[in-house]
């Protein structure tokens, strides 16, 4: 305000009186007349523009500019709530509670494998369940990288599930990772549990990888994103292959002996809707025991040293129009497997050893649609739907059945950070006939700085 006074004051100041100039007829009188008061204003022009730099300056020591903040500021990094990075990460915590029903008993829900397939039980107890309480860390280091952890912890003790760094400079659409992490071979792997949109993995992801995919995995990742027109993403991963016991398993023998390549695209279908897909392979060496199950007459355990390659294809169409969305997602993943497949007694010596061959597939397909809070949902799943070839030394082994389940889902979400499933399964993947019919009731309740979830 004081500026803009001086300034008017300026303004007024450079008017010289006509009446006076008027006045006066020798033109020698008039010109040292206006002589003088040219002088006059000249000093007083010079003693306002020495007032207003002054201010200027005050200007700057009370009230810093953005350009000046950022000079004083280069080179410093600034936390995300205004302290140090070190000091002030994201931080959250995710619960994951469920109550569970099934007409089977619990012994026989621990041991409900998919022969053929894998071994490993449905992982819940009739009643309470508490998958466990997640920690999740999130910070940028520096202008170069990003840091995350995730540290599940439940009665047994805590594991870290994912500790990795993430480049963020890197030039032409390149990206690294690196550590331990989810892979990120299809969408839904690369998810957590809580993210998932029923409350456990469709069953060909159990029966090849696990009721968890492939989980915290010790390895690197590379992907490029072309300057293309539509979103494209192409990425390769290598794992120490430790952690997945069905399509890899731990071998002493090697060191990362997981692999995948993968490649995605994102096509705007509508002002509304978007089409995610692309396919991906995982390929690496495998020994593991976890495909068969033992002999209970004779304690036979059965395990595989070989080499594995899964083959997917994924699709995932979303479209969301005001307070209403609908989602449709499906894949379809095809194993070829080869190696030997060795018989132990219960001494621990070799009884036989023997070639096995696998082509083996699976799919599901599911949909949901959202209105508002509430959100309901269905899930088929399939496995050996075109291929079922499962043989030892040429002969086909005989399996009953064909593994699927059909799934149906209610959830409502209070608030982002909530979410109430009720989840009801009718489940023939156990082959012998019996029925696993199995309600749920999940809960996941979150607070914190959670990043969001991808597409």
């Amino acid at each position: 305000m004081r500026v803009c006074i001086l300034t008017v004051a300026v303004f007024m100041a450079t008017c010289i009186p006509m009446s006076a100039l008027c006045a006066e007829n020798d033109p020698n009188e008039r010109l040292n007349r206006l002589d003088a008061e040219l002088s006059r204003q000249s000093e007083t022009i010079r003693e306002q523009q020495q007032t207003i730099d002054e201010l200027k300056e005050n200007s700057k020591t009370q009230n810093p500019t953005e350009a000046q903040t950022a000079e004083e500021n280069a080179g410093k990094l600034t936390g995300l709530f205004g302290g140090s990075l070190m000091s002030n990460p994201y931080l959250s915590v995710v619960l994951d509670a469920k109550g569970y029903v099934s007409n089977l008993k619990n012994s026989t829900l621990q041991n409900r494998g998919v022969p053929g397939f894998t071994t490993e039980g449905r992982g819940l107890n009739n009643g309470f369940n508490l998958d466990g309480t997640e920690l999740f860390v999130f910070a940028p280091v520096d202008p170069y990288f990003d840091l995350y952890a995730n540290i599940p912890v439940n009665q047994d003790g805590a594991t870290l599930e994912e500790a990795y760094f993430v480049t963020t400079s890197l030039p032409d659409g390149f990206q690294v990772k690196g550590g331990r992490f989810k892979s990120n071979s299809s969408r839904l792997n690369s998810q957590h549990p809580h993210a998932w949109d029923f409350a456990d993995i469709p069953l060909p992801y159990k029966a090849f990888l696990g009721s968890e995919g492939i989980g915290g995995e010790n390895g690197v990742q590379l992907t490029w994103l072309p300057p293309l027109p539509i979103y494209t993403l192409f990425g390769i991963e290598a794992f120490q292959g430790e952690s997945n016991n069905l399509l890899f398993g731990k071998d002493d023998n090697l060191g990362p002996h997981a692999f995948s390549a993968f490649a995605k695209v994102s096509i705007d279908t509508s002002d509304n809707s978007t089409l995610y897909t692309g396919p991906f392979v995982l390929f690496g060496s495998t020994n593991t025991t976890a495909i068969p199950p033992a002999n209970p007459t004779t304690g036979t355990t059965y395990g595989l040293r070989g080499d594995s390659s899964l083959y997917g294809m994924e699709a995932v169409w979303k479209w969301k129009s005001g307070n209403q969305g609908v989602t449709l997602q499906g894949e379809y993943l095809y194993l070829v497997q080869n190696g030997d497949f060795t018989a132990t007694d219960q001494s621990g010596s070799a009884v036989s050893v023997n070639k096995l061959q696998r082509h083996q597939d699976g799919a599901y397909i599911q949909a949901l649609y959202r209105q508002d809070r509430w959100r309901i949902g269905a899930r088929y799943d399939r496995l050996e739907l075109f291929d079922n070839t499962f043989k030892v030394d040429g002969i086909q082994q005989s399996f009953d059945g064909k593994p699927w389940r059909a799934t149906g889902s209610l959830e409502f979400n209070p608030t982002e950070f909530s979410t109430i499933r009720a989840q009801f399964s009718h489940d023939l993947s156990a082959r012998n006939g019996q029925v696993n019919n199995e309600g749920l009731l999940q809960f996941i309740f979150t607070i914190g700085a959670h990043p969001a979830h991808t597409f």
